[in-house]
């Protein structure tokens, strides 16, 4: 019976640590590498360092940048009186493909949920607190995914923020239940900006 050579089991075991990838289509990933001409396998691969190497957490909002500071934290169009916190990076390219929000975001980096062991000092919930504490906003959106998790985490931020002078928000429930923004489309997301609730 043939083995698999070390490094093509190697690569399958990679592959097969990314979320959503089985066995059977890192097996499927790894036959297309050994495929393709090996100037496209190391572009791969090459794309792989470079994300690794410059991209990092905003210093700001925790999205993803290059630099000290994403575009959006950089951009002086922004309206920076109003903040939207999201859990996810990709939560904030979901948001700004509707082209309905013109204000700075915040990442949780997560959501608080205790059956996995994730707590709010495993958030940047107080990189959030102290963001509100300089006095900047006059509004934050609660924009977590509608789940009990979410629901939890944005209930949690909207006591510590009781003490501040800001008018606290949610999105506007035409997002289903369960369902995760990264996945919703922009028409929905345009009515739920739109039509976000005082929290």
């Amino acid at each position: 019976m043939a083995q698999l050579t070390e490094s093509v089991a190697h690569v399958i075991d990679q592959f097969a640590k990314l979320p959503g990838i089985g066995r059977k289509s890192a097996e499927r990933l790894a036959y297309h590498i050994l495929r393709v001409n090996k100037a496209e396998a190391l572009e791969l691969a090459d794309a792989i360092r470079n994300v690794r190497e410059n991209v990092h957490y905003c210093q700001a909002c925790f999205a993803l940048a290059e630099q000290e500071l994403c575009e959006i934290c950089r951009d002086p169009r922004r309206d920076a009186t109003v903040l939207c916190v999201v859990e996810q990076p990709r939560d904030v390219l979901q948001l700004e493909q509707t082209g309905a929000y013109r204000g700075l975001y915040h990442v949780l980096l997560g959501r608080i949920a205790p059956l996995e062991g994730v707590g709010p000092d495993d958030l940047t919930i107080n990189a959030l607190v102290d963001r509100i504490a300089k006095g900047e906003f006059r509004e934050v959106i609660m924009a977590t995914n509608p789940t009990v998790e979410g629901d939890g985490t944005s209930l949690y931020i909207s006591n510590l923020l009781g003490e501040f002078p800001v008018e606290i928000t949610r999105l506007a429930r035409g997002i289903t239940s369960g369902s995760v923004l990264e996945f919703t489309n922009k028409e929905i997301l345009t009515d739920a900006l739109s039509g976000r609730q005082k929290l």
